[in-house]
């Protein structure tokens, strides 16, 4: 095997590993790695660019998979993404020309067309690092998750309409054509059903992205990337939507380490670079200002609009592309490509920081963020009350539903369930369950919570460890409750975990599974089986 590619895997690793002990993303590592490799005198080769293109293609197309197409159509994100890129164009045009009034180095060069295309390409935000800090922090389903990711949508589109234009590339006539994919989602959807669970469900996600998605949409002339997107929103209504998402989820991860990787790489900066691109870090402050003022003024509250701006703190590789294009056309120096790159790899770091501590940030700028909400809050982010529930199911998916059920038998109107899917709280009402929309890993959800003394059971039945535990630890920051709390697990780490936390009952499903199966079986058995000596304890 190639030395170079071992070496590659070795030092990612380490940094990667060095980097999530001080509980960092590792992708903040992976970045590290390339810039610590790129001095050592190694560049970014072809077989890295590749791999990273795939890991970037497999990440929208699984972002595609959960996406609800009308979450585009809401007013925050098509409305929030125009009014932000048209208002980050403006300040960070405003305060270039003023910093190139003052005559630094590497500002006084640059002229009006240069200032805007600099403008511009900082204007973005990264689409695969933001959905990354979702997916780390389990958020891409909560109400701030999923308006970071329709904006950053958008701004693809914008950024389609800015390469089709500046490269005088039109697409193809055949691109009409594509406005027939949808038709071919019954195909798809009968094909999905006969790829099963195994290497051809994998495969099909394969081919579906790289086929269907972006081979397809490059070949008449459009973004690739967005083809990826859109094949995977063609299947995001099926049911095994979410397994595929699942299987890809490990190669995703995997070739993303060369997309960072391909980053660091891309060229070691001399000592003007770093403060040039120090000095537009520094200007991130104004950017995440703009979204979180934008995003207030569609009626979010203020946790829900600050946690979208952190999200989309950071600039984006779409940044790298238009100073690749500006550099090749002779509108900006090979320098500002340098520059560019170290300010996306810092605007991640900075943007790592700002997501993990994102709690403790609003926690204590709570009062003085909350003068910019809006006194009727949007439908989707005002707060939930339980009336007079006994139990709280949270989470209505299908273990969470089956669990409805079961104790609806003997406290009928007195059992709640809650989910963060509004649509999903619909289909729940429409089926004749007592059902409110809330997001379990959002804080302020706990705060607003108005637990009564009618409260006996809540029980945690999100299929996500993370949400339970999250679930578990504002659970424990309210004093003297009296109520009993039970949860699920799947694995005896995460079943320890939670009973650290104070969970009264785990219920560990796959050790339970069988268990529960004897149990539903035995008495049907009991008149053809041989009589056992020994009691059979179920």
């Amino acid at each position: 095997m190639d030395s170079t590619i071992l070496l590659f895997i070795g030092v990612a690793f380490t940094f990667g590993m060095i980097i999530n002990l001080t509980g960092l993303p590792p992708m903040v590592g992976f970045l590290l790695a390339g810039f610590a490799l790129n001095s050592l005198g190694f560049e970014s080769n072809d077989a890295l660019v590749i791999f990273a293109n795939l890991g970037v293609t497999l990440l929208l197309f699984s972002i595609g998979l959960k996406l609800d197409i009308r979450t585009l159509f809401k007013s925050e994100v098509w409305g929030g993404a125009s009014i932000h890129i048209a208002a980050s164009i403006i300040f960070y045009t405003v305060v270039l020309f003023a910093i190139k009034q003052f005559g630094l180095s590497l500002f006084a060069e640059l002229d009006t067309l240069g200032i805007l295309l600099i403008s511009f390409a900082l204007s973005f935000s990264s689409t695969v690092f933001a959905v990354k800090i979702l997916e780390e922090k389990s958020e891409t389903n909560s109400l701030y998750g999923r308006i970071a990711i329709g904006i950053l949508i958008m701004q693809d589109i914008f950024a389609v309409l800015f390469l089709t234009v500046s490269l005088g590339k039109i697409p193809s006539i055949w691109a009409i054509g594509l406005l027939a994919l949808p038709l071919i989602r019954p195909l798809l959807y009968k094909l999905l059903d006969r790829a099963g669970h195994g290497e051809l469900l994998v495969l099909y996600g394969f081919f579906l992205a790289l086929v269907i998605g972006a081979g397809l949409f490059e070949s008449v002339g459009m973004k690739a990337d967005l083809g990826a997107l859109i094949a995977g929103m063609l299947l995001a209504g099926h049911p095994s939507a979410k397994e595929m998402a699942k299987s890809l989820f490990n190669l995703k991860e995997l070739f993303l380490v060369c997309f960072f990787l391909s980053i660091g790489l891309g060229g070691f900066p001399h000592m003007d670079h770093l403060l040039v691109a120090g000095l537009i870090t520094l200007l991130l402050a104004g950017k995440i200002i703009l979204y979180f003022l934008t995003l207030s003024r569609f009626k979010l509250r203020s946790r829900t609009s600050l946690f979208a701006a952190f999200s989309l703190a950071n600039y984006s590789e779409f940044g790298l592309i238009v100073a690749s294009l500006a550099t090749h056309q002779g509108w900006l120096s090979q320098d500002w490509l340098i520059i560019t790159a170290i300010a996306v790899s810092l605007s991640f770091i900075i943007a790592a920081l700002l997501n993990k501590y994102a709690d403790n940030i609003y926690t204590y700028y709570s009062f003085a963020l909350k003068r910019f909400q809006s006194t009727r809050l949007h439908l989707d982010d005002r707060p939930v009350r339980v009336g007079d529930s006994q139990i709280l199911v949270m989470g209505m998916g299908r273990i969470g539903a089956g669990a409805y059920d079961a104790l609806k038998l003997s406290y009928g109107e007195k059992v709640m369930g809650v989910d963060y899917n509004h649509q999903t709280t619909i289909e729940h009402r429409q089926a004749g369950r007592r059902v409110i929309t809330g997001d379990a890993l959002d804080s302020d959800f706990w705060n607003k919570l108005q637990l009564t003394d009618n409260i006996k059971l809540i029980l945690l039945a999100m299929p996500d460890h993370n949400g339970n535990r999250y679930a578990a630890e504002q659970l424990n920051k309210i004093d003297d409750y009296n109520f009993k709390v039970a949860a699920l697990a799947h694995y005896k780490r995460d079943e320890t975990e939670l009973r650290e936390l104070g969970i009264d009952l785990v219920f560990n499903m796959y050790e339970e599974a069988g268990a529960g199966f004897a149990r539903h079986i035995w008495n049907d058995l009991q008149s053809v089986l041989p009589k056992s000596p020994h009691k059979l304890d179920l």
